[in-house]
């Protein structure tokens, strides 16, 4: 519930506990209810902290509309879990349907005012150096595209910083600058932050002298118990709509844009961006040459993306190599790529979520859970498994394997750069070891699993994995690394 709130996923939770402990009258909910389950409070106080709304259905004749309402109430903006607490008592009770049981209706979407699109248009047809930091606009295929119509427009350099969640711009677009936003937004006299919940660190090391324009549906996330925009301007409104209105503005003050700055803008970015990908090819290159011993992250990312080809949806939930898969994955549309939010252990559930929302939908694309071997450990993993072969849910598992919680050793020496771990080599809570043999208990939970431990096996043991996933079932790579 957490991940979804930070993500803004609209999404109903239900679960129930039992209030009569079988004194009252009608089926008797049983014993456990009585012993084990009790709530002070109910689970909705559990609840409360992750969601936008949280109660119980104390009667049935109540329930249908409580459910409903916690859906229409997911979706409105900003986004979210909601959770309805579903006593026993009431499940076992008989529901009359009332004349009012029918569909919700379509959330609506906010629309800039007319005032702040044209403040919006204005700061960007001024602005000499621009640079736009999004994070989740890519949620909505709408988004994106709008997004990088704007973009192409003005040739704005778009980053999508280390908190992004998803794709949301072309990866592969010659104005796509990456991932660092601190060095652009220094030297930048305009910085847009489209749906943007944290897009530096720490939270009001704002970079340089820019002004600040925000574009978000909820600038404001009330859930975040510090945040620190630093705007000079908000305008408020659904993405695509927001961005599609600003655009066309713009096109209206055609003749009061600056032409020649816009071009040279366009050739500045796109000979960084040649650079960048330069450099991005030498490093897959000098990753894929090494013929022996454990393998390259890189060369795992830049393999799996020229294996997968661009309809595959990527889930990511590695940590230290998380920069590196986004980078290498080159995420070229909407839907390719999404990180998991919220804390380790989620990874399979998401993959496994977002395998069935395509396959409900008709677009039944192979969906790939990358993972750290730490994370792997703190997921379900043979509940996972074992629901991926029960309800037809075949993903492909590539583990990033280093043999060690690569980041508490980092936020050691971070921390402590002189400290008793530094000095012995002893960290705490770092050797992985010891860990069961990923593969092995992909195979014990009826999965194929497969060992990677040179960079000559990476590219056949994927291919033979991706051949299971087709065939109907979950695949496990686990790949030795260097690091």
């Amino acid at each position: 519930m957490h991940g979804a709130l930070l993500t803004g996923v609209p999404v109903v939770v239900c679960s129930g506990e039992s209030t009569g402990y079988g004194d009252a009258a009608g089926p008797d909910p049983g014993s456990q209810w009585y012993r084990n389950l009790s709530v002070v409070g109910g689970p909705q106080a559990l609840a409360a902290p992750f969601t936008k709304w949280a109660c119980a259905a104390g009667d049935v004749s109540v329930l249908y509309d409580m459910v409903k309402r916690a859906g229409e109430l997911a979706v409105q903006t900003p986004a979210g879990p909601t959770y309805v607490n579903t006593p026993v008592e009431v499940l076992l009770d008989r529901w009359q349907p009332s004349p009012a049981v029918g569909p919700a209706p379509p959330p609506p979407q906010t629309v800039a005012a007319d005032a702040d699109v044209e403040a919006a248009a204005r700061l960007l047809a001024a602005a000499r150096q621009p640079v736009l930091a999004v994070e989740s606009a890519g949620r909505d295929p709408e988004g994106f595209a709008a997004l990088t119509e704007l973009a192409e427009l003005l040739a704005i350099a778009v980053v999508e910083p280390q908190s992004a969640v998803c794709a949301n711009f072309p990866r592969t677009h010659l104005l796509h600058q990456g991932g660092d936003l601190g060095g652009l937004a220094a030297d930048a006299d305009l910085v847009i932050l489209l749906g943007c919940r944290a897009p530096w660190y720490p939270p009001s090391a704002k970079p340089g002298a820019a002004t600040v324009l925000v574009i978000d549906e909820a600038a404001h996330r009330p859930h975040m118990a510090y945040q620190v925009l630093t705007a000079d301007r908000y305008v408020s409104g659904a993405t695509a709509p927001t961005l599609r209105a600003i655009t066309a503005r713009l096109r209206d003050l055609g003749p009061g844009l600056d032409a020649e700055i816009i071009r040279a803008r366009r050739q500045r970015l796109e000979d960084a961006h040649a650079t960048a990908d330069a450099s991005r090819l030498e490093a897959e290159q000098r990753a894929l040459a090494s013929p022996e011993g454990p393998v390259d992250a890189v060369a795992v990312t830049s393999t799996l993306r020229d294996l997968l080809g661009p309809g595959a949806v990527v889930v990511d939930e590695t940590i230290t190599h998380s920069r590196g898969v986004a980078r290498h994955l080159m995420a070229g549309a909407p839907g390719r790529y999404r990180y998991v939010q919220g804390g380790l252990g989620q990874g399979l559930g998401v993959a496994l979520g977002v395998k069935l929302a395509m396959s409900e939908s008709g677009a039944d694309r192979m969906t790939v859970l990358t993972v750290g071997d730490g994370a792997w450990l703190y997921n379900p993993v043979l509940a996972g498994l074992m629901a991926s072969a029960q309800y037809g849910l075949p993903l492909l598992v590539v583990v990033y394997n280093n043999g060690s919680y690569l980041s508490m050793k980092y936020n050691h020496v971070r921390a402590y750069p002189e400290g008793a771990a530094a000095r012995t080599g002893h960290f705490l809570g770092f050797d992985l070891s010891a860990q069961p043999d990923a593969a092995a208990v992909a195979t014990a939970g009826g999965a194929a699993g497969f060992t990677v431990s040179t960079t000559p096996q990476l590219a056949p043991a994927l291919d033979k994995a991706m051949a299971a996933v087709r065939g109907g079932q979950t695949a496990v790579v686990n790949v030795l690394l260097t690091r």
